[in-house]
């Protein structure tokens, strides 16, 4: 099914786009109080990853049809530092079969 493997995707994006989120947070904590500058690197790993997170997940909110407010909780999830692992979680469950969206039909 297409819908559940951009699903698949959005959620093997999900971890590592929060990783990369922290570790460019600390490489930013670095950079200002010791020599170490990996921000670059980082920001470039994150930056990547986080426009591969926004692609998956605007081609699972539209094969999956869910509601406004299940595809902008997963983008804010984005944007918090450790939003990536919540979301990672979410879709994990929902791959399961534990998590149904709401605007997905119920199927006999």
């Amino acid at each position: 099914m297409k819908s559940s493997s951009a699903v698949h995707r959005l959620r093997l994006v999900s971890g590592p786009e929060g990783l990369s989120f922290i570790l460019l947070l600390i490489c930013s904590v670095l950079k200002r109080t010791t020599s170490f500058d990996a921000v670059p690197v980082m920001g470039m790993v994150h930056g990547i990853l986080f426009i591969l997170y926004v692609v998956f997940l605007a081609l699972a909110w539209q094969g999956r049809r869910w509601d406004a407010k299940r595809g902008l909780l997963l983008l804010v999830l984005s944007v918090l530092p450790t939003g990536g692992f919540f979301a990672e979680r979410m879709l994990a469950k929902e791959e399961r079969g534990e998590l149904r969206a709401e605007a997905e039909p119920a199927t006999a």
